[in-house]
């Protein structure tokens, strides 16, 4: 994936997965608004919402963790407790490039800091985790391109189920 400076929210939906009538309501609601949010032209139409490389990579872990069955109310609780507890955006921890890096076990989501301390971000991030044991299973969250979708065999562009191109 190449760098630009801006991308389109057509081009968000397309490298993340989440359809444009989310990102449209997550910026209404300020769950997640645009660096450019969308504004009426003298034509009478409206602008498309333009997002930083920072806000893409936000919005692709946010939309894994969607996919992951993670609720738009704990991704919230997720990026408060960031911003208030750490005083650090997303795009910041994960990948291990800001004060604290994310580990998911696929129901919650850790936040281990530069002293090496664990925090539960959903449920109670001001207290350190006990760790005990080696089978705990974490993983580090990271920012992925949405894999592309394919195509079951006979399915031509058309997208129905046995045509072929002429």
């Amino acid at each position: 994936m190449k760098l630009k400076k801006l991308y389109s929210s057509r081009e968000v939906a397309q490298l993340t997965g989440l359809s444009a009538r989310q990102l449209q309501w997550w910026a209404q609601r300020k769950f997640f608004p645009a660096t450019v949010p969308s504004h009426k032209t003298e034509a009478g139409g409206f602008t498309e919402r333009r997002y930083t490389n920072m806000e893409l990579l936000e919005l692709m872990v946010l939309a894994d963790l969607r996919r992951k069955g993670f609720s738009v109310a704990r991704i919230r609780k997720l990026l408060q407790v960031l911003k208030g507890r750490f005083k650090t955006r997303l795009y910041e921890a994960i990948e291990g490039g800001g004060p604290v890096t994310l580990y998911i076990d696929g129901e919650n989501i850790y936040a281990r800091s530069e002293s090496g301390e664990l925090f539960n971000l959903l449920d109670d991030a001001a207290q350190p985790l006990l760790m005990l044991g080696e089978d705990i299973k974490l993983r580090q969250l990271i920012a992925r391109e949405r894999p592309a979708r394919r195509r079951a065999k006979g399915t031509a562009a058309t997208g129905k189920p046995g045509a072929s191109r002429a």
